[in-house]
């Protein structure tokens, strides 16, 4: 099974199942996704709300330290910095693509950039996460 499909058997019954991503792409260089701006995932004014976006971009860049880590080892989110530039309306689709800045022993560093169709900067995240190493 590859990287991108393991991802997908892991989160079922979890929040990205829930949020409705869609992942299109897992490799050690690069994680990109999908999401349909529903409405229940909006402000009242049905605009992408900034939670959803936040816990869209920290799973992209989750995925990309698992696809870093040695075997065993695990992750967690210790800091998250996010830009929120524009607005994304429900019913649009917006993609996140997250990038490695730092892939240290014990953490990591990874932006992602959450963009609509048409390309406009929605968010621009950067987040660390500490690798935790297997359990013996």
């Amino acid at each position: 099974m590859d990287l991108r499909n393991a991802v997908r058997e892991k989160f079922k019954g979890l929040l990205p199942e829930l949020l409705g991503m869609e992942l299109e792409e897992v490799t050690p260089e690069r994680v990109r996704a999908t999401l349909v701006v529903r409405p229940d995932l909006c402000t009242t004014g049905g605009i992408l709300h900034g939670g959803s976006i936040m816990a869209f971009a920290d799973t992209l860049g989750a995925i990309g330290t698992v696809a870093n880590m040695p075997a065993g080892a695990s992750t967690a989110t210790i800091e998250s910095k996010t830009n929120f530039i524009g607005g994304a309306l429900a019913g649009t689709t917006v993609t996140g693509e997250a990038t490695p800045v730092h892939k240290g022993r014990s953490t990591q560093v990874w932006q992602t950039r959450v963009t609509t169709a048409e390309g406009k900067l929605v968010a621009l995240v950067t987040q660390t996460q500490i690798v935790k190493p297997a359990k013996a």
